[in-house]
């Protein structure tokens, strides 16, 4: 029996948020090492870094939604 298996689909998107979180901080560190590196910056792979960054902020948003409870104000 694995671990995911274990877990309640609510851990389960908890853990995907964590790690995508991780991701999302990767990458800005890379866009920053990459915009303050002293050669010339390759501004494809900037420009591919940041798409892959706003990606994952949606994939971050798509699951924070999941996860918030519907309020009917």
């Amino acid at each position: 029996m694995n671990i995911a298996s274990e877990m309640n689909s609510e851990e389960v998107l908890r853990v995907k948020l964590e790690v995508l979180r991780r991701e999302h901080r990767d990458l800005d560190d890379a866009i920053r090492a990459l915009a303050n590196n002293a050669a010339p910056v390759d501004q494809f792979a900037l420009r591919r870094l940041k798409k892959q960054k706003l990606t994952l902020k949606d994939r971050i948003a798509a699951i924070e939604d999941q996860l918030t409870p519907d309020i009917i104000a």
